[in-house]
């Protein structure tokens, strides 16, 4: 699962990137675009945000070229494999994590019932 190795905070911007993709495997995109779509708590600010989108770019996730627009600092993201199925994976990540809670669940019933039931026979 690609996602797996991702920190939060890297989940986070990954997300937002692959959110502006709207499907498109290359886009123009500001940094105050990015940044409105993070969680507020997370302070993030553009030097922040730069590291993370470096460190995705080191990943593979996406090629980061800076561009100017008008004075204005912009971003051209070009998608690669990995970021393209960003979302693919991350859904296979949640799925994985429910399973294990769920065999974790259904372990924790079991073990209380067989408890239950050599109390009754021994008890």
């Amino acid at each position: 699962m690609l996602n797996d190795k991702l920190n939060k905070r890297e989940d986070e911007v990954m997300n937002a990137v692959f959110t502006l993709a709207g499907g498109k495997e290359q886009f123009l995109v500001s940094p105050e675009e990015i940044l409105a779509l993070l969680p507020p708590k997370a302070n993030y600010d553009e030097e922040k945000l730069e590291e993370v989108l470096r460190a995705l770019e080191l990943d593979d996730y996406f090629e980061l070229i800076l561009s100017d627009r008008k004075g204005e600092k912009m971003y051209v993201i070009h998608l690669h494999s990995q970021g393209l199925a960003y979302k693919r994976s991350d859904s296979q990540r949640k799925r994985g994590l429910y399973f294990k809670l769920g065999v974790a669940a259904a372990g924790a019933v079991l073990s209380f019932l067989i408890g239950m039931i050599l109390k009754a026979i021994f008890g």
